[in-house]
């Protein structure tokens, strides 16, 4: 809003505005809050008092045995890797997919690019079982190599659409004059088109890295072994079907989502510019 806008604006507009904003930070954060406290409560405590009260005695233990029972450190280094290099390579792949489909067109193009767009609509649920068939006949059951496929396959869709409609809007005088100048494709993609989407890039990795991070049914279903298990498999070892341990349980989930957070903390700047910059107009 403009210096001007705000001058024109009533203080009781003011007061409404601040107050809805207010309201939605509150039930944003108060989730969050919650799940902090009640991560301090032993389970007795948790059950036997209000669950909105702040905890009688911190139980700090919660966060140590967590840790240690569900193997946090394992699986920490897991996430990080599944995300680190699904990250990568979704776009690098869809940005080349993009960059061909946009750029330099075929008589194929439109099929191959229907093909990908048609992923979108499909959702884990209906490939979970043709998925788990698949990689088990492929011998990939229970491997890292088992889970960095499907990651990247089920992202590319999407990453290919934004990459696509975004590197249309590139002028192609610009590939023409790198071409006239002796440049290679795979150069002009690296020199020019890469660095030209960096915007619609960052939001990219942005979408993949909260999906893979938080992402819990394909890496269940495509894993047995606690070594290549992730932080969300580690987050829901607490929760049986018989009972539950409530204190490990939210101390358990605390350590899963502190990443994200922290994530969100240092590059809540360029996230914003991100979605906003690698909006793609209808």
């Amino acid at each position: 809003m403009l210096e001007s806008d705000i001058r024109k604006t009533s203080f009781f507009q003011l007061v409404i505005m601040y107050t809805i904003v207010v309201l939605f930070a509150i039930l944003a954060g108060y989730p969050i809050f919650w799940v902090i406290m009640s991560s301090f409560k032993t389970t007795q405590e948790y059950m036997l008092t209000s669950k909105l009260a702040l905890p009688v005695r911190w139980f700090y233990q919660n966060y140590t045995i967590a840790w240690r029972d569900a193997n946090f450190a394992i699986l920490t280094l897991n996430s990080m890797f599944y995300t680190s290099v699904t990250v990568i390579s979704i776009i690098l792949l869809s940005f080349m997919a993009g960059f061909a489909f946009s750029k330099l067109p075929m008589k194929i193009t439109p099929i191959l690019h229907g093909s990908f767009i048609i992923g979108i609509l499909i959702t884990i649920q209906c490939i979970m079982v043709p998925l788990f068939l698949l990689v088990r006949t492929a011998g990939l059951f229970n491997t890292r190599l088992g889970v960095l496929i499907p990651y990247i396959g089920v992202g590319l869709p999407l990453g290919v659409y934004l990459a696509t409609e975004y590197i249309k809007a590139i002028h192609g005088e610009i590939i023409e004059s790198a071409r006239i100048d002796g440049a290679k494709y795979l150069g002009i993609f690296w020199s020019i088109i890469l660095p030209m989407a960096a915007p619609v890039a960052t939001t990219v990795a942005i979408l993949t890295t909260t999906g893979t991070w938080n992402e819990f049914m394909l890496i269940n279903v495509l894993v047995s072994s606690d070594r290549f298990k992730s932080v969300p498999l580690g987050m829901a070892m607490f929760s049986g079907s018989l009972a539950t341990d409530y204190g490990k349980q939210f101390a358990a989930l605390v350590t899963g989502m502190m990443p994200m957070i922290i994530f969100y903390v240092i590059f809540r700047k360029q996230i914003t510019k991100g979605v906003s910059a690698g909006a793609v107009k209808g």
